[in-house]
Formats: structure tokens, C-alpha cells, sequence
């Protein structure tokens, strides 16, 4: 009986058999999250602060007073609710809830 290797490396080629090809990786699925009472679908398995706002805002307020708050719920089990501030990120789940305001701190 001859045994045959999982991987076998012929030129630059690999050959896997089928049940160890490698499976999509996790950052690639679609997830459903709501921005602002709307719909939008990501791939991102984890969104930061100015994704947010990028995602609530088609063309985000500014001036040197704006400020923007994000609040989420339904998130990852550890922290499936809270707020996001400036240079934070948040791991994304399907069926997220975030609330986007901007503030002008005038």
C-alpha cells in the first residue's frame, strides 16, 4: 500500500485533498448591522470608531467643535453593549445596533 501525503508540493502547486483546503476565512462572511436605523452589510469581523461614522454619515459633519458619540447594543457576549469613543474598535456581530450622533460642542 502506497500512502499519500495531505499536501504534496509539485513546482509552485499545492494539492490538498478536499477536506483540508482551507475554508473561507471568518472576516469574509456578511454580517448585518444596523447604522442609524438602517440596514448595511459588512464583511469586517471588527469595525473602528471612524468606520462608524463613515457608515452613519455619507458626508460626516465637521468643524472644530463636532464631536460624535456611538453607542451600540446586541454586540459580542463579553460586551454586548456600550460606547465607542475616538481610536476604539468594537468586534462586529450580526444583528449589531449602532446609534451615531454628532455634536456640536459650541
Amino acid at each position: 500500500m502506497v500512502r499519500i501525503p495531505p499536501l504534496l508540493v509539485i513546482g509552485s502547486t499545492k494539492y490538498m485533498k478536499p477536506e483540508e483546503k482551507p475554508q473561507p476565512e471568518d472576516h469574509a462572511k456578511e454580517r448585518t448591522i444596523i447604522v442609524n436605523t438602517r440596514e448595511k452589510i459588512v464583511t469586517a469581523k471588527e469595525m473602528s470608531f471612524d468606520d462608524i461614522v463613515r457608515l452613519a454619515f455619507e458626508n460626516p459633519p465637521s468643524g472644530a467643535n463636532m464631536m460624535f458619540t456611538i453607542a451600540y447594543r446586541r454586540g459580542e457576549g463579553n460586551k454586548p453593549e456600550g460606547t465607542l469613543t475616538s481610536g476604539e474598535s468594537v468586534k462586529i456581530k450580526d444583528g449589531m445596533i449602532f446609534d451615531v450622533t454628532a455634536t456640536d460642542r459650541s
